[in-house]
């Protein structure tokens, strides 16, 4: 026994083995020597779950999802030159400065006062918030962040749906690529961010049998009012409850039918969200907007080239082919078990993505869980092979990229330029047409954008241009069908069009030059602009920006 500690032995004789323990006890006076052990384990548990927190924060995985994004600004840096921003940033301009949504044509001399639904309006505020906030710049960074969040929302759908991380990494990396097709500043962005988080409710619903079905009518009411890709929602929403209204095995597809509870539930929210499609500005016309398009914008969608079908030439249409093949040989080898509403949903994607490259980005979403299956090759992630510290490093590594080679405005405006007939709007200007001009299509909504005195002839809003003959005139002077009559009924003075070689629309531009009705009066290395020529009138001294 020491000063301390108080130890009792008890011991008993035996003739076997001579002497057997019996009793052992030990008391501690924890008064006057503390445990010095349990006075630290406060500290060092904070200390362990910090240091799980930061491997957590840190780990492979994390690294994964920032290796998405940089693959994300990778394809999307400096894409700021979709022709249908210019008119999106003037209609939202005109909302802030007047509190009113524009309602007919204010843009051109053909269709002048015409009635017009700008069903995209919702879409059209953050692009212009961002072009105040930074210019050029800040609508790169709208778009960037947007197609970001779409592929991890994409990320964690495939992820819930399979539980490999790395598979669904693989997946919506290549995915990525047969997307890209609709990347740039464009309001369909918002559809498809839409569109991931539907799928991931009712992902949900399925796998646990609850879910905020809540927050899918109002998500429908933004979608109505942000574009008209909501009509590939409420398919998707109907395809995926009506495959749970029956039951069965049928070779390879497997139903499951909801449970009356849920059939109710899917039911209500669905109704619940078609009435939602009528809280809009324009009504019923809003809603009936992607049946209009459908069925009465033949034009738009036979002339336009993202109505196109896939081209198996080109790497895009190539990556399209083999994730088809991949998918056949899958199913065939593999022999594959599928649910009802994945294939039919699966179908109704290739459909929708092969007839028409515009749906190749809903395909990649649709079809982003089916391919993660495939990859279930690829090893899983472990743990405890982790390397938090070489994974904090590759992230300050990406996340310094993206800052170092972010798209400064200098180099978007140079871009802007070379597509877009920047140094030709110096020139107008200076010398302000007298007349009508006829201008490129492609450049209507930035000749708009950038000179507000200037009213076009045409540019990509296609839908009014097309109800009021205005669309089929132009192409009909693109086809040299007519020219001259076609010219003198809109009464064209002047005519800025690409130089000969750039364009389809460079076929005019030659005729036209060679016409001595007409008299180049400017021209530079993309564009060139012309006059009628009235004998009346002095002649013009070409302008040359060679």
């Amino acid at each position: 026994m020491n000063a301390n500690d108080r130890h009792y032995l008890a011991v008993e004789f035996t003739h076997q083995f001579g002497v057997q323990t019996v009793q052992y006890s030990t008391t501690v006076d924890t008064e006057q020597v503390p445990d010095r052990r349990l006075a630290t384990s406060p500290t060092r548990e904070k200390y362990t779950r910090l240091s799980g927190q930061l491997r957590r924060a840190f780990s492979f995985l994390t690294m994964l999802a920032f290796l998405l994004v940089t693959l994300e600004f990778i394809m999307t840096r400096g894409s700021v030159l979709d022709p249908d921003i210019w008119w999106h940033l003037r209609n939202a301009e005109y909302l802030f400065q007047h509190h009113q949504l524009p309602r007919a044509d204010m843009y051109s001399f053909t269709v002048a006062g015409h009635p017009w639904i700008n069903h995209e309006w919702l879409a059209e505020i953050p692009y212009y918030l961002a072009w105040r906030a930074g210019g050029l710049s800040g609508i790169n960074a709208m778009m960037f962040a947007t197609i970001s969040l779409i592929f991890l929302g994409l990320l964690y759908l495939s992820y819930i749906e399979t539980r490999h991380f790395k598979a669904a990494m693989v997946a919506c990396s290549f995915l990525t690529f047969i997307a890209s097709v609709s990347f740039g500043p464009r309001t369909i962005l918002f559809g498809y961010l839409y569109l991931v988080l539907l799928l991931i409710i009712l992902q949900r619903f399925r796998q646990k049998g609850s879910a905020p079905l809540w927050l899918i009518p109002p998500l429908f009411c933004l979608w109505a009012n942000t574009h008209g890709s909501w009509s590939l929602g409420l398919i998707v929403f109907s395809i995926i409850t009506a495959a749970g209204f029956v039951q069965g095995s049928w070779g390879r597809v497997d139903a499951e039918r909801w449970t009356p509870s849920q059939m109710g539930k899917l039911v209500v929210t669905g109704l619940a969200s078609i009435a939602a499609l009528f809280v809009n500005p324009f009504g019923s016309r809003l809603v009936l907007y992607p049946l209009d398009m459908a069925f009465r914008q033949k034009l738009n969608i036979s002339h336009v080239a993202e109505w196109v079908s896939v081209d198996f030439h080109d790497l895009r249409g190539k990556l399209v082919l083999a994730l088809v093949l991949s998918l056949l040989v899958s199913a065939l080898v593999r022999r594959t078990r599928w649910r009802l509403g994945e294939i039919a949903l699966v179908l109704f994607a290739l459909y929708s993505g092969l007839t028409y490259i515009r749906f190749l980005f809903l395909l990649a979403i649709v079809i982003a869980p089916v391919v993660t299956k495939i990859l279930d090759f690829v090893p899983q992630y472990r743990p405890e092979a982790d390397t938090p510290i070489i994974n904090a490093l590759v992230i300050c590594l990406m996340v310094g990229s993206i800052i170092y080679y972010w798209p400064r405005s200098p180099e978007l405006q140079k871009s802007i330029s070379e597509r877009y007939p920047a140094e030709a709007l110096v020139y107008l200007k200076a010398h302000p047409p007298n007349g009508n001009v006829l201008n490129f299509y492609l450049w209507g909504g930035y000749l708009g954008w950038k000179d507000r005195e200037l009213e076009v002839f045409v540019d990509s809003r296609v839908d009014i241009f097309e109800y009021a003959g205005v669309l089929k005139d132009y192409l009909d002077l693109l086809g040299l069908e007519q020219s001259k009559a076609i010219l003198d009924k809109y009464k064209i003075r002047y005519v800025l069009m690409p130089q000969p070689g750039g364009y389809s629309e460079s076929s005019l531009t030659y005729v036209l030059e060679h016409d001595p009705e007409w008299k180049a009066i400017y021209s530079d290395k993309l564009s060139v602009f012309m006059e009628r020529v009235d004998p009346t009138l002095p002649p013009h001294d070409v302008a040359k920006l060679r």
